[in-house]
């Protein structure tokens, strides 16, 4: 029977110093659903300065390992900030630390040792770790497993060497496809979400932020400002929209990159009236307040944080959330979106969640016209929308962590397997 340790070698983690995006979340929260599940997890990353070294959480199941604090104290605007130096400690050191301090011990215990390398930053660290594992003769007795979210990185990677060295996993077939360009053929482990993400909620905070935005179409776009997400296309959709006599508000949640500056200017260039929101209360009140304040706005840009139990109340009140994105290795706002009954607009890439008028509109095209008719399509027919929201939610069911775990640990047990043949074999 596999008794499993975990190790996740990861830049982002569970700190919001460490959380830059999708893979934070990812990390945050599969670890914790491993620990849940009673699997001792540790998780390497690159974490707030300030915080301890190590930290344990989940009655001591789950520890956290804050990597490079001596240089991230020089850096303190993030886990990206002063990245080469970052790696090149991270490279140089966490490779010997996971085969001495939890490797041995573990093995030693009887368990299995399983490593999963997260994104290219891990991708040398992950060779290291396999190399240590063989000089101390416990490679037959790991599995080390490299996972891709997505294409970022892929140029500096040694991919003969990282494929020797582990099992090459990514999260959706649209990045499988991808990858095999790169001589490699992954294993996909789809991305998972929280069960409580499926939990009820009061949605009386939902109909105050209707009623704020003053009976219009609401439009609802959260995702990096990256010209991979198509912010254009949202601010076209929204202006074509209000060409038509619609009026429809768009919400925008972007981040600092500096993509941001020229959406905003577009949105403007097209005569759409933009206004920054910063809302340091989260609650439904105060998001409220904030859009009808802004009520004039068809662009509302909210310049603040918003909490997870904030967006859950954004995704199932907007009429459109558009996790639009022309390429998009796996989607996690839109399944997120999908499990509050969102009604969720998403590309035709690698979200394979979605199926087109049964639970989301998948948009095959840029053109805003496609999506502006599909947001009218669904205004005209509640009936229809009420429907695939519902679908919704009951996709979102098969991709909480739960499951997505039992995938994971079939793999690793497939693959304990296979190493112990192959070292009996020799």
């Amino acid at each position: 029977m596999l008794k499993p340790t975990f190790v996740i070698l990861s830049f982002e983690g569970p700190d919001p110093y460490a959380q830059a995006g999708g893979l934070g979340t990812r990390v945050s929260e599969l670890s914790a659903a491993l620990a849940e599940h009673g699997y001792p997890v540790h998780v390497v990353f690159v974490g707030d300065p300030a915080r301890p070294g190590r930290e344990t959480r989940l009655d001591g199941i789950l520890t956290l390992h804050r990597w490079c604090q001596w240089i991230s104290y020089y850096y303190p605007n993030g886990v990206y900030q002063g990245e080469e130096d970052k790696l090149r400690d991270y490279t140089a050191s966490a490779p010997q630390f996971v085969v001495d301090e939890i490797g041995r011990q573990a093995i030693a215990d009887g368990r299995t040792l399983v490593v999963l390398g997260e994104e290219w930053h891990t991708a040398q660290a992950m060779c290291e770790t396999s190399d240590l594992l063989w000089q101390a003769g416990l490679r037959d007795r790991s599995v080390l497993l490299w996972n891709a979210n997505n294409t970022m990185g892929f140029e500096r990677i040694n991919w003969e060497r990282l494929s020797y060295a582990s099992t090459i996993t990514t999260v959706s077939r649209y990045m499988k496809h991808i990858m095999w360009n790169h001589g490699v053929n992954p294993l996909v482990i789809p991305n998972g979400i929280p069960r409580r993400l499926l939990g009820p909620f009061d949605n009386q905070g939902g109909r105050e932020l209707r009623d704020a935005a003053g009976g219009r179409p609401l439009l609802l776009k959260v995702a990096r400002f990256d010209p991979d997400k198509r912010w254009q296309m949202a601010v076209e959709t929204t202006a074509r929209l209000k060409g038509t006599g619609s009026h429809p508000m768009l919400v925008a949640r972007g981040g600092r990159e500096g993509h941001g500056e020229e959406v905003l200017a577009h949105a403007r260039g097209l005569k759409l009236n933009v206004h920054d929101v910063s809302v340091t209360t989260q609650t439904a009140d105060a998001y409220a307040q904030a859009f009808a304040e802004a009520s004039s706005a068809d662009v509302i840009n909210i310049t603040s944080p918003i909490s997870q139990d904030m967006l859950r109340l954004l995704y199932h009140n907007s009429d459109a959330v558009l996790a639009n994105s022309g390429r998009e290795p796996f989607g996690l706002v839109g399944l997120e979106a999908m499990a509050a009954g969102g009604s969720v607009f998403t590309g035709n890439t690698g979200e394979e969640y979605v199926s087109h008028l049964q639970n989301a509109i998948v948009l095959d095209t840029d053109d805003p016209r496609e999506a502006a008719w599909y947001v009218e399509y669904l205004w005209q027919n509640p009936d229809e929308d009420g429907r695939m929201r519902e679908a919704a939610r009951e996709t979102a069911e098969h991709y909480v962590w739960d499951r997505m775990i039992e995938n994971l640990l079939t793999k690793v047990r497939f693959l304990a397997r296979g190493d112990v043949l192959t070292h009996e074999d020799q």
